[in-house]
């Protein structure tokens, strides 16, 4: 956990950084010696010059004195800022808000709104609008062939600035907008990545004690025998009858406890390696929910006219897992799962009778991190991460999944369908 917290601090690649900045310098260091030497403008050149200075030594300073790869939101900060006060001071000394290049101040702050903090945007967004302000009023006049300021309308000068203004706010709260969607499906994405390789370590556990069940079953049994055959000779010897008869009771216990490491004691090791139907997996999952919910689970698979046998994949029954752990959570008494499949298409079908998807967000199911605001749902509608997972990772696996209110039941249904073909190759 502590690395988690630590990691949301350190949000922008150092080497990346540095290589943009390197690029604004050069671009700006060509700029203003083209206009000197080649165009022949009159400003302040010089100054110019040791603004580009300024911002290359800062850059040589990152590439010397911080040793991090990820800088932190503090770091970042500050050097946005430098950028934004390079930027804008190299612009009052060649024409303020008439300089084309205007459009660059708004960059490092739609930067920020990509990679940094909301409340370091927002702080950059208003250095930046000071910045354009300040560059609308006060400014160095540059020599270009005709005075540029006396051609352009009073009207039209203030509305670069305005435009400015506009586009600053717009693009960033777009970008913030964005960047903030795409943390969310980030995080939720790396959640299914856990829970899957969680999955996969207990199955994987689970192989390794059914082997381990499967190899140790011969020699505990020849110990056990051996144990008895001692026990009746030495019949009589109180205190070494005491002690084969614990020898026995362990080593029944540790055949006990390895059945208990097993998918499932009741049935062959090899199970792992069954290619088993859609209705034998729901059929297990149904039976871990019964044992632990009062409601009632109606399974139906009369239309399941061709069941088709396909590898364990623990992607589908954690998905269909997650739908229909979604079903018992919200059903008032009962849940209704339907398999239909034909030559080229298979579906499994999961409803309830609860009250179903909340309207206000029933547009939005499948993304992660989603609240119903209806009273009726705020206390157990949770955050769309089990209905983002469960939908993942069967459309990973070749599935269409359709959310919607049932036309047949009161509650949510969700329709799960694959192509044969897809669900054979899995």
């Amino acid at each position: 956990m502590e690395f988690l917290n630590n990691s949301k601090n350190y949000s922008l690649n150092r080497k990346t950084y540095i290589n943009l900045r390197w690029i604004a310098i050069i671009g700006q260091f060509i700029a203003i010696n083209i206009s000197g030497f080649v165009l022949n403008y009159d400003f302040s050149f010089i100054k110019a010059n040791l603004v580009v200075l300024i911002g290359a030594i800062s850059n040589i300073y990152l590439i010397s004195f911080y040793i991090k790869n990820l800088l932190s939101n503090r770091t970042a900060f500050i050097f946005l800022i430098i950028d934004i006060l390079q930027l804008t001071f190299l612009l009052y000394l060649t024409g303020g808000i008439l300089n084309p290049f205007i459009i660059f101040l708004i960059i490092p702050s739609v930067f920020a709104s990509l990679s940094l903090e909301k409340k370091t945007n927002f702080v950059l967004i208003f250095i930046t609008l000071i910045s354009i302000i300040i560059l609308t009023f006060f400014h160095e006049e540059t020599s270009l062939p005709f005075p540029l300021k006396a051609f352009v309308d009073q009207n039209f000068y203030y509305a670069i600035p305005i435009s400015l203004i506009i586009a600053l706010i717009f693009l960033n709260f777009f970008a913030i907008i964005f960047a903030n969607e795409s943390r969310l499906r980030k995080d939720a994405l790396d959640k299914i990545q856990q829970l899957i390789a969680k999955e996969h370590e207990l199955v994987s556990l689970g192989g390794q004690a059914a082997a381990a069940a499967h190899s140790l079953a011969t020699p505990l049994s020849t110990i056990k025998v051996i144990t008895q055959e001692l026990s009746k000779l030495l019949k009589g010897n109180k205190d070494i009858e005491k002690d084969m008869i614990l020898l026995g009771e362990q080593v029944e216990r540790c055949n006990q406890i390895l059945k208990k490491l097993t998918i499932n004691p009741e049935i062959d090791d090899e199970f792992i390696d069954y290619d088993l139907t859609l209705s034998n997996y729901i059929k297990e999952i149904i039976k871990s929910f019964e044992s632990i919910s009062k409601k009632k689970f109606f399974f139906q698979d009369n239309q399941n006219t061709n069941p088709i046998k396909f590898k364990r994949s623990v992607e589908i029954i954690y998905g269909l897992r997650n739908f229909i752990g979604n079903a018992n959570k919200f059903a008032k008494e009962k849940i209704f799962i339907t398999i239909n499949s034909d030559s080229e298409t298979t579906e499994v079908i999961i409803e309830d009778d609860g009250s179903g998807f909340p309207k206000d967000i029933l547009d939005k199911i499948g993304e992660p991190y989603i609240r119903s605001k209806e009273k009726n749902y705020k206390n157990k509608s949770g955050l769309g991460l089990g209905i983002f997972i469960g939908g993942t990772l069967l459309e990973r696996n070749y599935a269409k999944v359709t959310c919607r209110n049932s036309i047949t039941r009161n509650g949510a249904e969700v329709i799960i369908k694959w192509n044969n073909q897809n669900l054979i190759g899995i």
